[in-house]
């Protein structure tokens, strides 16, 4: 056997252990650290009664953390992807703890707020260390298994936060785990000492130790297209199963069975990069677009007839959809900024942030005076705009 074939075997290998590293990482830094809270607002309000009225503040203060730590990761990760690990894992660990021992509302909304870091260093981290361990034929599937890693985590913080008696130590755990899949994805990058220093996109990239970022102008349109989807995606994250069951679609006590749906139905993000591949960038983000909207028209339906088994393919169309998109964004930052991906991805997943709490205030804002079947309409019509606004012309590469 040829050094060239033991060779390739080799960095497939390695590029495999990466990119499961990698999801790990996005498993406990987004499904347990950032969504947790949202899962353990129940058993928080029943044993700390003193924090349920500061969830919303909680809420906001993790969309502000995480969107301040994806604009800082911008400025460093394509030279430093390495550091942005190790910050993913040590905010995100740290939130847990702090959540886990908060005993004061202040408390808790600086801890929750420590834990949204997590996210915002780990994905744009991700994008240059897949690049540079993954052979460039593979690197959009390795992407698209990374970034299925948030599905992942929703199911492991909705397995938890029904078998959990006590947040504490279920916070704990959580904790530990974003420190060890942070340890862990740094270890499995660690031989790269390419990293920072070259790209496989192209030769300009190559001559510079410094990425440089595209022009502004080429993010404009996914900017766009990411804050109407997080709109329109922000009732199902943020209400979803509170309408669910005040509808009586769904018993009280099985809640968090719909997320275990919404994380099952993300799984299927891996073939994000697949699909890309077949149907270009911007056809893929319609398709996972209109999945989305079909989801919220879903919830309609089942919050008009009662539907258990409507809500529960509702929350896992959705969770496909949603993973789909967001894979998607990050393959949309790489061709339109080739030479810094990461911190197009930081851009954009900010624009995907920045849309969900606007959804979350505005719906929030609307539940008391609006049908929650007419906010359901209104979150797939704001959907199907999302995917109207990828088929806009922009002059950027080819996709």
């Amino acid at each position: 056997m040829s050094r060239d074939i033991i060779g390739r075997r080799a960095a497939r290998r390695t590029g495999l252990g990466v990119a499961l590293a990698g999801m790990l990482l996005i498993a406990a830094t987004y499904g347990m650290a950032r969504f947790g809270v949202g899962l353990f607002a129940p058993l928080l309000a029943v044993q700390r009664p003193e924090l349920a009225e500061v969830l919303g503040w909680a809420a906001a203060a993790q969309f502000t953390s995480y969107s301040l730590a994806a604009l800082a990761a911008a400025r460093f990760v394509d030279r430093a992807p390495r550091a942005g690990l190790l910050l993913a894992g040590a905010a995100a660990a740290l939130g847990c703890l702090g959540v886990a021992a908060a005993g004061s509302p202040t408390m808790f909304v600086a801890a929750v707020f420590i834990g949204g870091m997590g996210g915002g260093f780990a994905s744009p981290a991700l994008v240059p260390v897949i690049d540079a361990a993954v052979p460039p034929r593979a690197s959009a599937t390795a992407q698209s298994l990374v970034n299925s890693g948030t599905a992942a985590g929703v199911i492991g913080a909705g397995l938890v936060a029904s078998a959990a008696t006590s947040v504490g130590p279920a916070w704990v755990l959580m904790g530990l785990l974003c420190a060890t899949t942070a340890v862990a994805a740094w270890y499995s990058a660690r031989a790269r000492a390419d990293l920072g220093h070259s790209d496989r996109t192209g030769p300009e990239r190559r001559s510079s130790r410094t990425p440089q970022p595209g022009p502004w102008r080429l993010l404009a349109i996914p900017s766009v297209a990411a804050v109407f989807a997080g709109t329109g995606s922000a009732l199902i994250w943020t209400f979803g199963p509170l309408l669910l069951t005040d509808a009586e679609s769904v018993a009280t006590e099985q809640a968090g069975w719909l997320w275990i749906a919404l994380g099952l139905g993300g799984l299927l993000g891996i073939f994000t990069g697949a699909l890309v591949r077949h149907l270009g960038t911007h056809g893929g983000w319609c398709s996972f677009a209109g999945a989305l909207a079909l989801a919220s028209a879903g919830v309609a339906v089942s919050l008009l007839t009662g539907s258990t088994w409507i809500a529960y393919a509702s929350m896992a169309v959705f969770g496909a959809g949603y993973m789909g998109l967001s894979g998607v964004l990050i393959l949309w930052a790489r061709n339109v900024w080739p030479g810094s991906a990461g911190a197009g991805t930081s851009m954009l997943f900010i624009a995907l942030a920045t849309g969900q709490a606007l959804g979350s205030a505005g719906f929030g804002l609307a539940l008391g005076a609006v049908r929650p079947v007419v906010l359901a309409a209104l979150a797939a019509a704001l959907l199907v705009l999302c995917g109207l606004a990828a088929l806009i012309r922009n002059r950027q590469p080819a996709t």
